[in-house]
Formats: structure tokens, sequence, C-alpha cells
């Protein structure tokens, strides 16, 4: 019995020992070989891999994932046009050097969140300070941003640490300034409102005057094409007058006064005061013409 409890107690020992030189690193870990407390390899392939026993060798695993800081407070910077604003980001960060990242900050990850957000900060205060409102808000924030993610990721990678992105979820005025900002926003709009009123107004004028013109012009255009019509029908009118009534001149005459008698005798009210033997009676008393003496 003795000689049976050894054995298994020996093969135990053998299996701890055997077990103790291995180990299994996740796809999604680092895994750091310490030799004696000082670093001997880095492992970045996932896998089972072989090591001294302790306290010999041994292994300290890091998240190879891409992880996230989220600020719990928002920040107040000043622009360069010395308006507070309020700015709440974020950062995607991952440990991109484990050895670097050990030497640096111990492999505690609450000192390497620290080093990145005091980064961040020192950087968005230089952008900020740097920029006006309207950039920041809407004009230049994609390139503030990459300017920052760029600044960051090279005091990140002091300690081993690469910046994946930085981004900003909110940038506002503080509530000191968020009225007076509100009321210049609307009187600068009114402003704008005026402006373009006043500039339709004057467009407006400006095409009535010129369609009233164009009207004068279509109207006097069409006056003298009427009176120019006129002219020629009349002229060719008194010229087939002339040529009918020239071949018989005593027949015009006779016309022309029985035209004057209807237009004088239109009404059974007119009166007419002449000479009983004024010219104007000759064909009522002659109807044969100027041939009509002594009969």
């Amino acid at each position: 019995m003795p000689r049976v409890a050894s054995a298994v107690f020996g093969l135990l020992l053998l299996v701890m020992l055997a077990s103790s030189t291995l180990f299994v690193v996740d796809q999604r870990q680092y895994a750091i070989v310490f030799a004696l407390g000082e670093v001997k390899e880095v492992v970045n392939q996932p896998g089972l891999h072989f090591k001294l026993p302790p306290p010999f060798q041994n292994v300290t695993f890091y998240e190879k994932r891409i992880m996230t800081i989220d600020t719990p407070d928002s920040d107040r910077f000043i622009t360069s046009e010395k308006k507070n604003l309020v700015v709440d980001s974020f950062v995607k960060w991952r440990i991109s050097d484990p050895k670097l990242y050990y030497v640096s900050v111990q492999g505690r990850e609450i000192d390497a969140v620290y080093r990145i957000q005091q980064s961040l900060k020192d950087a968005l205060n230089n952008e900020i300070g740097k920029r006006t409102v309207n950039d920041m808000v809407s004009g230049a924030r994609d390139k503030v941003m990459q300017d920052i993610s760029n600044k960051v990721n090279i005091d990140a990678g002091k300690i081993g640490v690469e910046i994946v992105d930085v981004r900003l979820k909110r940038v506002e005025f503080s509530d000191e300034i968020k009225d007076a900002v509100f009321k210049r926003m609307e009187s600068e709009r009114k402003r704008v409102a005026n402006e373009l009123r006043s500039t339709g107004f004057a467009d407006s004028e400006k095409i009535r005057a010129d369609a009233d013109r164009q009207r004068e012009v279509i109207l006097a255009e069409a006056i003298k094409g009427a009176q120019t019509v006129k002219g020629d029908g009349d002229a060719k009118a008194a010229a087939i007058y002339a040529a009918a009534f020239g071949q018989n001149p005593e027949f015009y005459n006779f016309y022309r006064s029985l035209e004057a008698y209807r237009n004088s005798f239109r009404n059974k009210g007119d009166v007419l005061v002449v000479e009983p033997n004024s010219e104007f009676f000759k064909y009522l008393k002659n109807p044969g013409g100027g041939s009509g003496k002594g009969k």
C-alpha cells in the first residue's frame, strides 16, 4: 500500500508539474511570460503554449479587443471666440504593444485609462481653443476629431496603446451663455429675413416696371400698326372713290348732296335755317343738277 500511495502521489505531482508548464492563449488575449519578474516573451498567437513551472516562469494575460473610455462627466472648453462649450466624448482604444504597456503602466488598465483621458483633455483644449463655435458644431467637426485622435494616439503610443477612434458625442453651449447665443441667432435670422424680403420687394418692383414698359411698347406698336393699316385702307378707299367719281363728276356731287341731306334731316325734329335759294337745296329743286336755271 505505501508503494501504491507513493506512486499515486508521484503521478499527481507529475500531472501538476506538467499542467504548470502549459497555458492556453485565447484569440482575444495577449500573454506575457515572465521569468523571475522580467518579461521573457510576448505571445500573440492563440493556442496551447509551454513555459517553465513557477516560480521560474509566470504568465499574465491582457485584453486584445477594442475597449471604450466613455467620459462620465461633461468637460468645458473655451473656443477662440471666448465661448464656453460643454463637450462629451468617448475613445476607442486597444493594447498594441503588450510589453511596453506592462513596462509603462504595470499592466493596470485604470492607469492606462487615466493617461488616455488626460491626453484627450489636453488635445480637446488645444484644438477647441483654435476653433470657432461654428467649426465645432458643424463646419470642421470631422477635422477636429481627426486632429484630436492623431494627437492622443501619439501620446498613447508611449504606453503601448493604439487609439482607434475619438468621437464627440455632444457639443453645446454652457447654460449661462445659451440664452444670449439663441437671442443673437434669432436676431441674425431676422436680419437675413428682412434682407431677403427687401431684396424680393426690389426685384418685384423691377419686374413690374419692366412688364409695364413692355406693355406700353406693345400697345404703342399695336396702335402704330393699326393706324398704318387704317391709313392704307383710307388711302385705298379714297383712291377707289376718286376713280369711281372721276368718271362722272356730276353723279359724285349728287351723291355727296344726298349724304348731306341724310345727315341733316336724320331726326324728325331737326330744323335747318338757310336761304331758300341756297346752293344746299340745289338737287331738291332740280334733281337734274346744275342745268336747272329758268326751270
